[in-house]
């Protein structure tokens, strides 16, 4: 019989993916959205603003798990204004999610909570497992307001898994295609020096540790959701740029990136540091990676 997944703020590249996924293998995804598309297919849809108890609700009686993905972007300027937003969309969300469950007779027996690497802040080549104390900064701080309000609730009907995600690579959105598009352009060196790691992993192996969380009773508490072999910057665009067989291209200078993300309205930050992330819990727990070999996921994601 087909379960009920709720995926709240599901309608972005890891939503959609994930959405999908579910579908594929005979379940139901429901996807609570400000903007209920047009074109719906296969996958449901039911509208909600992220912070009101309304007509949604209902929708959670019965599910087999709620996946919570809501929260402004951050690939944003950090301006007192967006700040506020950037916390307040993922700590609302948390809390009406924590309303709508007191209200259900059955309620969900899974809450998968997204947070981010970006808690253990900019760590160098410190290797970072889900022991690592936190670093300091805006992104830090959000993470940490995050998962305390998460961490908070009293659900005991309700299993609760944060997963702190890594750079998903895949196609449909995420942080590939823009890398693609300057490399295309002969524009694919390294930023800064270089030296700050991403910790990345393929989008299908992203859905399996959704579903892993989602299936596992045993799957409790917070796990790095990233892949095993994190790499640095210069390694990550150097084999970007064999897979797409362009020649070498010149880094941009940390002074370069700061104003071109000044131009872009984002963050130079998103781009200059990094942490070394693994994922040592899921491993631990017997997870297997389809995905684990940097040039032969980008390989594979070039000819998708």
């Amino acid at each position: 019989m087909p379960k009920k997944f709720i995926l709240a703020g599901g309608s972005g590249f890891l939503g959609q993916s994930l959405a999908q996924s579910l579908v594929q293998r005979g379940d139901e995804a429901i996807i609570l959205t400000r903007k209920v598309p047009d074109q719906k297919g296969r996958i449901a849809y039911a509208r909600w603003d992220g912070k009101t108890l309304d007509d949604w609700a209902t929708l959670l009686e019965g599910a087999a798990a709620i996946v919570n993905l809501t929260g402004k972007s951050v690939n944003c300027r950090y301006t007192e204004a967006n700040k506020r937003e950037i916390i307040a969309s993922r700590i609302e969300s948390v809390r009406v999610l924590n309303d709508a469950i007191a209200q259900c007779a059955n309620p969900p027996p899974v809450w998968i909570q997204a947070s981010s690497l970006a808690i253990y802040g900019d760590r160098h080549d410190e290797i970072c497992d889900e022991n690592t104390t936190p670093g300091s900064g805006f992104p830090v701080e959000t993470c940490l307001l995050w998962e305390q309000a998460f961490n908070e609730l009293m659900l005991p009907h309700t299993r609760k898994v944060v997963l702190r995600i890594g750079f998903v690579l895949g196609r449909g959105g995420g942080a590939l295609q823009p890398l693609e598009s300057l490399t295309r352009l002969f524009l694919g060196g390294h930023a800064g020096n270089g030296k700050q790691y991403i910790s990345w992993l393929h989008i299908d192996d992203m859905n399996h540790v959704f579903e892993w969380a989602l299936d596992h009773n045993d799957a409790t508490g917070i796990y790095n959701a990233t892949g095993p072999h994190p790499v640095t910057n210069a390694y990550f665009m150097s084999v970007l740029r064999h897979v797409m067989q362009r020649p070498y291209s010149p880094p941009v200078p940390s002074w370069a990136v700061r104003i071109g993300s000044r131009l872009l309205n984002t963050e130079a930050d998103l781009v200059l540091t990094g942490r070394r992330c693994v994922p040592k819990k899921l491993l631990a727990q017997g997870f297997v990676f389809n995905y684990d070999d940097l040039e032969t996921t980008l390989s594979a994601l070039e000819k998708a």
